[in-house]
């Protein structure tokens, strides 16, 4: 089972430096490459069938089961959906694509590596891996906007990563494990400190920002636009789930049933969650409205996780639907945006006002789409009603248990963001299929046999999700222990009366937000608008400023400590260091007697010899002397160094 574990993860891995060479040879270059992604499908859904355990290679840990051998299979699907695409999408775009191939596979092997993680460092070791190989998606264009967005993008990651690592470090410490396994029992041996909320509010730092949690989430808006359409819908759908992981991690297995952890996680969850729904309203372009989505979708599927936490023993909606959002936002977001890929194919813009009926004649792509909108929405008959309904009723459930009045709040916003989130996807849908086009829009090219493939099958898991009911606990059942998650313990009604109210009034704030703000405010003389657009930007309004005013201030006392430890340094050197002549007396005396040895036997009585070896004589002692007396510097400052250290150590030990 190792080596069936081995070889899902690494196959997209050595199929991406064969792509390498096969640059030249675009066919056989596409072959592997879905090659490659339908093994690792076929591995993952393999090795889902044994039973859970741990497997070890080379000092990495692995899982099977559970979460994390689910999570594989839906990421090889992914890929192998967004391989089947990639084809015709780059079809008439060759800049830089066997890079491209290149990253998309070993992006692959790294995502893998994430969940089928068993320690949060081999967990770190592939999420460092996978921010930065998807970071040449975003850049692949390498316009303004790409690399501006892929410098937002990295710089994220890179901080991110550091915090988590040094919150690895304190956990570490404390529990002195990393296996996931075993983490909730080494908690319990030694208790609950200050330390440990340090080690989780610090993966919460690196793991949000991946997931595209509030505030760090200002990445998202800019690099989905950026990226080709593939790359986005693995992006949204799968990437930001790296990070929903390493949240699930913390909340069951070190924080497990924490008010404080739960608190603070839903008042993130719930600001992140409102902010992407608004942003996405506002929105005239077809990605980077779908990112705003995701940035709401990981709001609401955060809130489910806060609520993991708040409920404890009564976990069993928020748990269940949780997992069921995850696995809803992975397929409605691979769909979206392969649509969005098909749409730009043809239509070469993502404006909504150049895009308008553009759809009208494409019953493929307009279906497809429809179908994931709805699912978004939270339309009865399709998986995100169940998802969103479960998750609703256990913030009814836990407002009840807590009688807080804040609770009922964020339930309204909760179903004033779903409402949202119906608002800008009928947009979406009546802009580009609805509408008439001002202009007569591109025939385009049609979709390909293997686009068609891949739209299709991902578009009917949704609806059968969302009727058969029964699924939902069989998909969910194994990925309820990673947070300690419980069953139901009576049948659901999903489409009972008090489940289908909360998505009813969704539904009608949706629709009047559209009618009367949308189409009143957002659409003038025929055309959307966006008076918002880099106004609501933490990028460009606080986050730019403030490196500015931090790096002026920290300029100055730079500036102020290194002229006063330029100063010590001069003293230093005065006081422990002591010139000698350049040269002496019986060196130039040695140097000339040589130099009149040379010339006597040469016949020449101008002393040229002689003054020729004081030359030598006096360079050979100026370097000397410069590396002695630098040496001995140096030797001074590292005995320095190590006097602190030693004081430091002496006062660790006696407090």
């Amino acid at each position: 089972m190792t080596a069936l574990t081995m070889y899902c993860i690494f196959t997209p891995f050595v199929a991406a430096i064969i792509s390498a060479f096969l640059g030249k040879y675009e066919k056989l270059r596409n072959f592997i490459v879905i090659l490659a992604t339908f093994i690792s499908l076929g591995l993952s859904v393999l090795i889902a069938q044994s039973p859970a355990r741990i497997v070890c290679f080379a000092s990495l840990n692995f899982q099977i089961g559970g979460f994390n051998s689910t999570y594989a299979i839906i990421t090889a699907f992914m890929w192998f959906a967004a391989a089947l695409l990639s084809p015709q999408y780059f079809k008439d775009h060759n800049h830089k694509l066997s890079r491209y191939y290149f990253f998309f596979l070993v992006t692959m092997s790294a995502t893998l590596g994430v969940f089928l993680s068993a320690d949060l460092m081999t967990t770190f070791i592939f999420f460092e891996i996978m921010s930065f190989t998807s970071y040449m998606w975003v850049i692949q264009d390498e316009t303004k906007e790409a690399m501006s967005a892929g410098k937002t993008y990295l710089a994220i990651a890179v901080l991110g990563g550091m915090v988590a690592l040094m919150g690895l470090f304190v956990l570490y410490n404390i529990t002195g494990t990393l296996m996931i396994a075993n983490l909730y029992s080494a908690i319990q041996y030694v208790g609950k400190s200050t330390e440990l909320y340090v080690a989780a509010f610090c993966l919460l730092f690196g793991f949000g920002a991946k997931a595209g949690m509030f505030p760090l989430h200002i990445w998202l808006p800019k690099a989905h636009p950026v990226a080709p359409a593939p790359a986005s819908a693995l992006l949204s759908g799968i990437l930001t789930k790296t990070g929903v992981f390493g949240i699930l991690v913390v909340t069951g297995q070190i924080l497990r049933d924490d008010e404080i952890w739960g608190y603070t996680l839903l008042a993130l969850a719930t600001i992140t969650m409102v902010l992407g729904a608004v942003i996405a309203v506002f929105s005239n372009n077809l990605k980077r409205t779908l990112a705003c989505s995701s940035l709401s979708q990981i709001g609401f599927i955060l809130v489910g996780v806060s609520m993991i936490t708040l409920l404890g023993e009564e976990n069993a909606l928020a748990a269940n639907g949780t997992f069921l959002y995850m696995i809803n936002h992975s397929i409605v977001k691979l769909v979206l945006f392969l649509c969005a890929g098909a749409i730009y194919l043809g239509a070469h813009t993502l404006d909504l006002n150049k895009l308008k009926g553009y759809g009208r004649n494409r019953p493929v792509i307009m279906i497809t789409f429809l179908i994931g909108a709805c699912s978004l929405a939270g339309i009865p008959g399709f998986a995100g009603y169940l998802s969103k309904t479960l998750i609703h009723e256990a913030i009814v459930e836990y407002a009840h248990l807590s009688h807080l009045p804040i609770i009922t709040i964020i339930e309204w916003l909760f179903l004033f963001s779903g409402g949202l989130t119906a608002a800008y996807m009928l947009k979406l849908f009546v802009a580009i299929f609805i509408e008439k086009p001002t202009e007569e829009p591109e025939k385009g090219k049609k979709l390909s046999p293997l686009s068609a493939i891949a739209l299709i099958i991902s578009a009917v898991a949704i609806p059968v999700i969302g009727i058969y009911t029964p699924l939902v606990e069989k998909i969910t059942y194994p990925m309820l222990s990673l947070v300690n998650g419980h069953h139901f313990h009576h049948e659901i009604h999903y489409f009972s009366f008090t489940n289908l109210k909360g998505v009813l009034i969704s539904l009608a704030i949706g629709i009047i937000v559209y009618l009367l703000f949308i189409r009143k405010v957002l659409v003038k003389n025929k055309t959307y608008v966006n008076p918002m657009e880099n106004k609501i930007s933490l990028e460009n309004q606080i986050y730019i400023p403030i490196i500015k005013i931090l790096t002026a201030v920290f300029g100055v006392i730079c500036r102020i400590f290194a002229d006063s430890t330029d100063f010590l340094i001069f003293l230093t050197r005065k006081s422990v260091l002591t010139d000698a002549k350049e040269h002496t007396e019986h060196q130039r005396k040695y140097a000339y007697a040589l130099g009149d040895v040379v010339d006597h036997f040469k016949h020449d009585k101008t002393h040229k010899n002689a003054n020729l070896f004081v030359r030598v004589s006096e360079t050979i002692s100026k370097t000397t002397q410069r590396i002695s007396s630098n040496f001995s510097f140096a030797l001074f400052m590292t005995c320095f160094g190590i006097c602190i250290i030693l004081v430091f150590l002496i006062i660790s030990f006696v407090s």
